[in-house]
């Protein structure tokens, strides 16, 4: 069943691409419309707020506890998405993890290159810090290139002296803008939604000439000593799969908590497809236990 499952996703996915387009403002508007039709739980509440000049949103879904949060970074290769095309995905975590999700509507590139992105993801913690929650009781989370801001924001906030996070939780992150693992190429014919072609776009629109390889940038090149317990959960048909490997290597070289699972056959951030996947709700139950217990 999973495996029938999982090939119709991919089916689908090839014909009707969220991502679709070959420029930023059409992948943009692709991914607009997508999320656009998609319901939203009608027990789940959603607030918009200033978070210390940076827009956010809080979803809380029954249940939830007041004291605990997950900072939630979307994905979208720091040029596409936003809260809008998230808030599902911010929905099943809040009710898995039973705690308030303050999801973060970053600065994107073009318009505003890296470190814009890394310096609000620093002011939306400290905004969490300033209101009084304890930092034991909130974790950094995100996808894609949101997994890659979390790991981006927690070597920021270590650098900055800043009381860390209890954790953080990497779903699918791509966390080398270089594009010079060895999936790019190995994965490609089985990734429906990622391609080096997208992120090599995505990455020069973010970077905007910078060097990739700054450990904000690209965590798997910083120095990763220091950081709380992380959670990466990855798909065995992601080109990125390399991504995640090569850094909890190193993470776990530095003396880090990390913890990589890799899924059989799913693919890119497979937790947004609960409508057609079960897998996808089985990966954030997992999530929500790991923070039941890094936040206990």
């Amino acid at each position: 069943m999973a495996d029938d499952a999982i090939e119709q996703v991919v089916s689908f996915l090839r014909e009707n691409s969220p991502m679709a387009g070959d420029t930023i403002p059409e992948m943009r508007e692709s991914m607009r419309q997508a999320t656009a039709i998609m319901p939203l739980p009608e027990d789940v509440s959603f607030q918009g707020i200033d978070a210390s000049g940076v827009p956010a949103e809080w979803t809380d879904a029954p249940g939830a506890q007041s004291d605990r949060v997950l900072l939630y970074f979307h994905g979208g290769g720091y040029t596409i998405g936003g809260i809008h095309s998230h808030r599902q995905l911010c929905a099943d975590l809040s009710r898995a993890a039973c705690l308030r999700v303050l999801s973060v509507d970053y600065r994107l590139g073009p318009e505003h290159p890296y470190p814009a992105a890394v310096e609000d993801a620093v002011a939306a913690y400290r905004y969490l810090l300033e209101q009084g929650f304890a930092p034991e009781k909130i974790a950094l989370a995100g996808d894609s290139a949101g997994g890659g801001l979390t790991a981006a924001a927690l070597v920021a906030l270590r650098d900055a002296g800043e009381r860390m996070p209890a954790a953080g939780v990497c779903l699918s992150p791509w966390l080398d803008l270089t594009q010079s693992a060895g999936t790019y190429a190995s994965k490609a014919d089985e990734d429906p939604l990622v391609s080096k072609e997208m992120l090599d776009l995505m990455s020069a629109a973010y970077l905007d000439g910078q060097d990739a390889r700054q450990g904000t940038a690209s965590p798997v090149f910083a120095e990763l000593k220091g950081l709380p317990p992380i959670l990466v959960q990855v798909g065995t048909a992601e080109v990125l799969l390399d991504d995640s490997r090569s850094f909890a290597e190193r993470a776990n070289q530095a003396g880090v908590d990390l913890v990589i699972e890799e899924w059989q056959d799913m693919i890119h951030v497979w937790h947004c497809f609960g409508a057609l996947l079960p897998t996808a709700y089985e990966a954030i139950d997992r999530i929500g236990e790991y923070l039941e217990e890094k936040l206990a």
